[in-house]
């Protein structure tokens, strides 16, 4: 009940960042048979009724449903731990002081697509989780569409982008080459089925800006 006057876009935010720690535990090299199923289950819960709660913030059963999937989402990444996404969000927190679940939200999509051919049957198993039809396709053709349903889903929730959080470009372009280096060292891109240079999680940035 404390949710629901919980503002829209507060509500968009922590559902994105707990829908994170649901994919990138299930993505994670650390991921293991037990929180495979809290995961997957927490994908559907949340994937499946957060346009819902976004769109009607009073609607009881939908933030049940929402909240459920976020505690599933937590017990998992308790297990397997988390990946890119999270390694890259907290530099952008502590250099730009933007809330960690907004800085998810933003970096998800772009992460995503950059991840999923180290892993693609896994993000077929999203796909499906998030209620895409996968039959007869290979598993980069329904691990693409795992990518595309979160970037739709980021879509319908007006999810902001870097830029539309106050992110200053200058400030980012400056910094961007340390906050890898930061990322990095927090351990959390060592999970990431694709593995990532400094490099290329500037590139990331700039392409989530």
């Amino acid at each position: 009940l404390l949710t629901l006057s919980c503002p829209r876009g507060l509500t968009a935010a922590v559902g994105i960042d707990a829908l994170t720690h649901a994919i990138e535990a299930y993505v994670s090299v650390r991921a293991q048979p037990m929180s495979d199923i809290f995961c997957l289950s927490a994908i559907e819960l949340i994937s499946g009724n957060l346009r819902q709660a976004w769109a009607n913030g009073n609607n009881v059963e939908v933030r049940e449903k929402t909240m459920l999937g976020a505690l599933q989402a937590g017990i998992a990444f308790s297990n397997a731990s988390v990946a890119l996404v999270h390694g890259m969000s907290r530099p952008i927190g502590a250099y730009f002081h933007v809330p960690h679940g907004a800085s998810n939200a933003a970096l998800l999509s772009v992460v995503t697509e950059f991840s999923l051919i180290g892993n693609p049957v896994r993000y077929a198993h999203i796909a499906r989780a998030m209620g895409e039809n996968i039959t007869g396709l290979n598993d980069l053709e329904a691990a693409q569409l795992a990518a595309n349903s979160i970037k739709k889903l980021i879509k319908d929730i007006k999810i902001p982008s870097l830029k539309e959080l106050g992110v200053d470009k200058e400030k980012l372009n400056q910094l961007a080459p340390k906050m890898a280096e930061d990322a990095i060292a927090s351990g959390s891109p060592g999970n990431n089925p694709r593995q990532v240079t400094k490099e290329e999680i500037v590139e990331l940035y700039l392409k989530a800006y």
